[in-house]
């Protein structure tokens, strides 16, 4: 494995943990992880990338060893404030190529349209976006919020390391022995009774306070200027929350005329989290799309 450093930064006032793979002043890929994710799952791919690269991958607030936040609700817009003082910190004067996965995706596909002058690549890793929803679900939404807050979410521990990596093979059948026990370490921490707990805020799993209003979002794709790799996994299990997929297929597609300047790409023998099962695929993706002038 290619070896990677850890360091800390203040962002928006949250203990903020970052890791990098590469040489300092090589050109920067800038990934961003998904839901009950930390950063070190690129692992995988910065160990298959050919070139000279700096990659960084935070932890999100609440995700991994970053602070958090101590609110009972995690709030969309915050990503995207996070990423832009992140953006700023690494690469203040210059457009970076931005990676996002699955609810990464859904981030760094908005910021690129808020702020596309911050972005010369985009790479979108299943970052569908969750189904729409219709103004007349917002009552019904918001009492199922506030019952929520009601009782606190929980996340369960686990007896060893050992076990913390056998929930992630059970996540993900694909995931060999020795990736599940790499990530296992960076996905929990021992506690104080000798139990492995997930370092994720249980907050993570309230539902959101507000609807997803996908349009407002296609508004923000269709903003979008930098060229965009939209990538897709031939096993997803997307639509377990997208819904059914021939219906769903029809909507995602509709999503995707909204991109300008968009290749697509479809990575076989792989799940929803492609960046474990075909890091290898991946990384080849990933450099001849940023090789591209």
């Amino acid at each position: 494995m290619k070896p990677s450093r850890s360091e800390f930064i203040t962002v928006r006032g949250l203990r903020t943990h970052v890791r990098h793979w590469g040489r300092e002043g090589a050109p920067i890929i800038f990934m961003v992880h998904g839901w009950m994710d930390v950063g070190a799952s690129f692992q995988f791919v910065a160990d298959n990338l050919a070139g000279d690269w700096h990659v960084i991958a935070p932890d999100w607030r609440g995700f991994g060893f970053t602070e958090r936040s101590g609110a009972d609700t995690y709030w969309f817009p915050d990503y995207l404030a996070d990423l832009d003082a992140m953006l700023d910190h690494y690469t203040p004067d210059a457009p970076v190529n931005l990676l996002g996965h699955s609810m990464g995706g859904n981030v760094v596909g908005i910021y690129a349209g808020v702020r596309p002058e911050r972005v010369r690549r985009l790479i979108n890793l299943e970052g569908f976006g969750m189904p729409a929803a219709s103004a007349d679900k917002a009552p019904r939404h918001y009492a199922k919020w506030l019952a929520a807050l009601r009782e606190p979410a929980q996340l369960r521990s686990y007896p060893s390391v050992a076990a913390v990596a056998a929930r992630l093979q059970k996540t993900n059948p694909r995931l060999s022995d020795a990736r599940a026990a790499f990530l296992a370490p960076h996905w929990s921490a021992p506690n104080d009774a000798g139990e492995w707990e997930i370092l994720g805020d249980p907050a993570h799993k309230q539902p959101g306070a507000t609807l997803y209003r996908v349009e407002e979002v296609m508004a923000c794709w269709s903003a979008i200027t930098a060229p965009v790799l939209w990538v897709e996994a031939d096993d997803t299990n997307m639509w377990l929350w997208m819904g059914p997929k021939p219906e769903a297929r029809i909507e995602i597609d509709r999503r995707l005329a909204h991109l300008k300047n968009v290749q697509m790409a479809m990575i076989a023998d792989a799940g929803h989290m492609l960046h474990h099962d075909q890091p290898e695929q991946l990384a080849r993706l990933i450099e001849s799309f940023l090789a591209d002038q």
